[in-house]
């Protein structure tokens, strides 16, 4: 919130100091050559000065209003509205205000020149030895009286003359220049309200698009972890049901099964906080995994792995593997009563990763019905690769393949 302050306030003094120093550069340019009297100079200065300090107050209470109203969520026609409101009303009290407190203070420009154009009316009567006389009862003819009728224009263009009773009356012969002063005042608001408006969606727009960036990273954390969730129970009953198959038959394979599924169960709480392990972390998994399996199966299940090197540290989503391993067993191997074999490749494919469970089987056109093991995975690579992995299941002369291609790099 200070820096939000600090960056206003900066931006107001920087943009309403710059339009008194515009002003001040003119005011040098058109009127350095002609020698101004100190009285009037400093009049000048003052005059900047309580401008510039109403112009600044005026938009900073017409925030503060504007905050109050919410505006930046009405409907757009009340923005327009709102928008004429505010530049007519401010404008009206900046341009006012600053004559004010000019005439209060005794540094109003305008009332200066009155001032230095009556003394120059008075000057020009006395030059023209008019002054004491009742010149302005005369109804000269400007062509018989031209002389006359000359000298009184003259005291007519300082906007001074006399009355029949003879007493002095102004008239602001730059009637235009009020308009103009005043028209100018809606512009310099209507510009800073176009700033704040404009800055303020801007930044409103960037906030929205970060809060949905945000809901969209939260949203698939919390199916990621959705799916790991799902994944340890899975995992868990199936172990579970192999090592009551093995209590009865031998208690010490038991035993053994036990300490194999403490190792993975140990394992899966490691990298339940991680989006992605190495291959070789999950390898180790699926290793035991399949050292638990074969102990229900004996020698019906035969397992071969065939592991590249260079992609044992290379990146995969945690219990993916073990997962799809699992899944080969339970809908492929266990379903025939000779058993089978499943094979693991890991291995580099024209820069990609490319991962291959074959197993024994048949699809009977079902891939839905593999069940969660299919479905995780299609999930968590969409999500964790946005689109750039592939996952699919093939079959072909008795063989049941789980084919995943993953970019090197996840960004």
């Amino acid at each position: 919130m200070f820096k939000i302050n600090l960056r206003y306030w900066a931006c107001q003094f920087l943009g309403w100091g710059g339009w008194s120093l515009l002003n001040l550069f003119l005011i040098f340019l058109f009127l350095g050559e002609v020698e101004v009297k100190p009285e009037k100079e400093r009049i000048y200065y003052n005059s900047l000065v309580i401008e510039f300090l109403c112009f600044l107050i005026a938009t900073h209470i017409l925030r503060l209003i504007l905050k109050r109203t919410n505006w930046i969520h009405l409907p757009s026609r009340k923005v327009i509205m709102l928008f004429i409101t505010s530049v007519t009303l401010t404008g009206l009290v900046a341009y006012y205000g600053s004559k004010f407190i000019a005439s209060a203070f005794d540094t109003s420009l305008t009332e200066y020149e009155k001032k230095e154009r009556y003394q120059k009316a008075i000057d020009i009567e006395k030059r023209y030895g008019l002054y004491g006389t009742t010149y302005y009862l005369s109804k000269l003819d400007p062509i018989k009286d031209s002389s006359l009728y000359n000298k009184i224009q003259s005291i007519k263009k300082t906007g001074w003359t006399r009355n029949e009773k003879g007493v002095w009356q102004y008239e602001n012969r730059r009637k235009g220049s009020f308009w103009f002063d005043l028209i100018l005042s809606f512009i310099l608001i209507a510009l800073w309200l176009l700033i704040y408006f404009v800055w303020h969606y801007v930044e409103k727009e960037q906030k929205d698009e970060v809060d949905k960036l945000t809901l969209e990273k939260t949203v698939k954390e919390l199916e990621l972890k959705t799916i790991k969730s799902h994944i340890n129970p899975h995992f868990i009953f199936n172990s579970l049901n192999s090592i009551r198959a093995l209590v009865d038959e031998n208690p010490s394979r038991a035993r053994k099964a036990i300490t194999e599924l403490a190792n993975i169960l140990r394992s899966s709480m490691q990298v339940e906080k991680m989006e992605t392990v190495p291959l070789q972390q999950e390898l180790a998994i699926v290793k035991d995994y399949l050292a638990l399996e074969q102990m229900r199966f004996e020698e019906r299940l035969k397992v071969e792995m065939s592991i590249d090197e260079n992609t044992l540290n290379l990146p995969i989503p945690p219990m993916m593997l073990q997962t799809l391993v699992e899944n080969a067993i339970k809908h492929g191997i266990s379903k025939h009563i000779n058993g089978g074999f499943i094979k693991v490749i890991s291995r580099m494919n024209n820069g990609a990763h490319e991962i291959l469970i074959q197993n024994s089987g048949e699809l009977n056109g079902e891939v839905n019905g593999q069940g969660f093991g299919i479905k995780s995975t299609e999930d968590r690579l969409k999500h964790l690769y946005q689109g750039k992995a592939q996952f699919k299941i093939s079959n072909r002369a008795g063989i049941v393949e789980s084919e995943i291609i993953m970019p090197v790099s996840m960004t």
